[in-house]
């Protein structure tokens, strides 16, 4: 691993050269598909001289060489590599001629294959050596990646190696020029736990002969959590053919997780991009076994609104029929993505990550609600584990991991895990951005024990799917005003929409336009001057009050909403007053006062009302045609500890620790 870091400081060291040509910002645009082009060059060391002899053999006597310079080019094994590049070029013979350095890179960019070419289109590399070339670095930057400490040979850097190369690499770049790197690439050990988790019920069945078993990421990154997946069934048994897909919308990540998968032996081009996953499905249609991912959360999807809600308009026929949630976070609709690519017969397994906003944002009858409600009634979610906070290098908050499946075992069907695991980790001796966690072999046997023995203990609660509902009810009061015509509640007049309209005028004439204000003022006053001869008697009766303001207002010829606009005006609440009644008697609910009540699915909604409501309000009432359903899973609510606050003793004798160390190091300095 030693060999590993040494090169990542090496090729990291390498953006200084780019100082003033480029910005800070800019260097991993540059770094990076130079460290992809130096990986390329290294795998293909081996087959050079065959391609070069198939092409010199076989030219002009085929239209399309695609296939002989394939299969020319193999590794040292015999195996084919899938890509090729039939130039005479590599890294050390174009340093042997810097005076055509830009012509000869780029002739050796147009050789490889085209699958090659469009990873290096997505990182404009053509566009990154006219800009070196100007600023005199491109020799320069060729030659430093042809020393000894950028051999990048298979022979010396393992696929695996190579990929944390490029995850440390970004992190890095990332973390220089404050952009997310955890956007990127998840932490392995966090990959680890998750790979486990979703491969946990299905390790007998992966011992069979003659399988093909296909996973899936629509937020691939670098392709991290894909592999790892097929390693670890690889362990299991060797025999089974694993299927990778990925989709990544960010051109630079995906041309690396691309170029990774191409060198790995993968079928390159199940890896799609760059385009967003929830606007632009690259895999319409397709179904997989397994599909693990860590989407972006928190992040904003108005980008892919347009399209997200033309699918929604499709219901159930596309994507996103159980709802679409606030345009400011898209993890829902990237949870209800992942479940529509379960496969229909046969199970399928979903590992996600997200923050704790899908479990509980929404109130009932929104977005949020209708999703959760539409994955809990489907059965669809198996367990979700709370995560140690600071475990993740672009965020320190708490995360969570689902786990989701068509097919629950018996013994889970109805019900719902929920795992207790912010305890689980293991502090770092170096942070990484904002990691300074980790999850330990310990605490992922731990985590993985509480999800196996399916038990509820002080770290986990099997609860119902019902459990987690509740009925959103409507609870009404009555209307009691008082009325009164005063100065200054006949000033709440000139705030009345209907009222203020009067001396507003719409006309383009100036003239016209005076003419007619000048008249709605004259309106506001007499309408006020008549009010005033009601006088100011308080009145606690809206009928009574209403014959008064009628009976002075019957010249204004005004409509009766007018009227009832102008009541309003002049009115204020009075739990002493009489109920507002409306034409058949039936009281007036007062909106300032209304209130709802979360309701559990299990209870009596009438003995509950009766028992928490009436016995504070008696002259309440439930408005059930506003009825809604919904869900939230709220963590808190179960594993709630209380923590007493600290003594003032105790934070007095602190502060005077700290105190007394700020002063001896006055004095040092003194």
């Amino acid at each position: 691993m030693s060999n590993f870091q040494e090169k990542v400081t090496f090729i990291w060291d390498l953006a200084d050269l780019l100082r003033g040509a480029y910005k800070r910002n800019e260097y991993q645009k540059v770094i990076l598909p130079f460290t992809v082009l130096k990986r390329f060059d290294s795998v293909l060391s081996h087959s050079k001289k065959s391609v070069l002899e198939a092409c010199k053999k076989y030219k002009g006597q085929f239209e399309n060489m695609e296939h002989v310079l394939q299969d020319a080019a193999k590794d040292k094994d015999g195996n084919t590599l899938g890509f090729y590049n039939y130039s005479r070029y590599d890294f050390k013979t174009l340093i042997e001629d810097p005076e055509h350095i830009e012509q000869n890179l780029m002739h050796y960019l147009d050789s490889f294959s085209k699958n090659v070419q469009d990873i290096f289109d997505n990182f404009y590399m053509k566009t990154h050596i006219a800009r070196l070339s100007k600023a005199n670095l491109l020799f320069l930057l060729i030659k430093k990646f042809s020393e000894s400490k950028v051999d990048l040979h298979p022979d010396i850097v393992s696929n695996h190696e190579m990929g944390m190369i490029f995850e440390e690499l970004i992190r890095k770049f990332a973390e220089q020029s404050n952009e997310e790197a955890g956007e990127h690439f998840t932490p392995r050990d966090v990959v680890e736990l998750m790979t486990k988790l979703i491969f946990i019920e299905n390790g007998v069945h992966l011992k069979n002969k003659n399988m093909i078993k296909t996973i899936y990421d629509p937020a691939c990154g670098t392709g991290g959590m894909l592999t790892n997946c097929e390693e670890f069934i690889k362990k299991i048994n060797d025999s089974v053919d694993v299927v990778l897909f990925g989709q990544e919308v960010n051109e630079e990540i995906y041309a690396i997780c691309k170029a990774d998968m191409l060198m790995k032996g993968e079928n390159s081009e199940n890896i799609k991009g760059p385009h967003s996953t929830l606007s632009k499905d690259q895999f319409k249609g397709e179904k997989f076994d397994f599909i693990i991912s860590n989407p972006p959360y928190g992040r904003k999807w108005e980008q892919d609104e347009a399209e997200v809600t033309k699918e929604a308009e499709k219901g159930f026929q596309g994507r996103f029929g159980a709802g679409l949630p606030r345009i400011n976070d898209g993890q829902l609709l990237f949870l209800q993505h992942m479940l529509s690519k379960m496969k229909v017969k046969e199970k399928s397994r979903i590992a996600v990550i997200t923050n704790g906003s899908p479990l509980f944002t929404g109130d009932a009858g929104s977005g949020e609600s209708d999703i959760r409600k539409w994955m809990i009634e489907n059965d669809f979610i198996e367990a979700i584990i709370a995560l140690p906070d600071q475990l993740f290098y672009n965020t320190g908050i708490r995360t969570y991991i689902w786990v989701l499946t068509n097919e629950k075992s018996t013994a889970r069907v109805g019900k719902i895990q929920l795992v207790e695991a912010t305890s689980k980790f293991k502090g770092m001796r170096k942070s990484l951005g904002f990691k300074r966690h980790c999850l330990g072999e310990d605490d992922i046997k731990e985590i993985l024990e509480y999800y196996d023995k399916f038990e509820s203990s002080k770290n986990v609660k099997i609860t119902d799917n019902e459990e987690l509902g509740y009925t959103k009810v409507i609870v009404e009061r009555p209307l009691q005003l008082n009325y009164q015509v005063n100065d200054e509640r006949l000033e709440n007049l000139y705030a009345v929409n209907v009222f203020a309209k009067l001396s507003e005028s719409k006309k383009e004439n100036p003239d016209l336009k005076l003419k007619e204000e000048e008249e709605g003022k004259k309106k506001q006053e007499e309408i006020i001057n008549a009010l005033k001869r009601i006088g100011n008697h308080l009145y606690k009766n809206w009928d009574e009050f209403e014959a008064k303001v009628k009976e002075a207002l019957k010249r204004a010829n005004l409509t009766p909403n007018f009227i009832k606009s102008i009541i309003l005006a002049l009115s204020e609440h009075d739990d002493t007053a009489e109920y507002v009644l409306d034409a058949k008697d039936k009281k007036q609910p007062d909106s300032n006062l209304r209130d709802s009540e979360k309701i559990p699915l299990k209870q009596d909604i009438e003995k509950y009302f009766d028992k928490e409501v009436k016995p504070y309000y008696s002259d309440a009432w439930m408005d059930r045609s506003k009825d809604k359903i919904g869900y939230e899973i709220n963590f808190t609510q179960y594993f709630y500890k209380y923590i007493p606050p600290r003594s003032l003793e105790e934070i007095e004798n602190d502060i005077k620790k700290v105190t007394a160390e700020i002063q001896e190091l006055i004095k040092e300095d003194v």
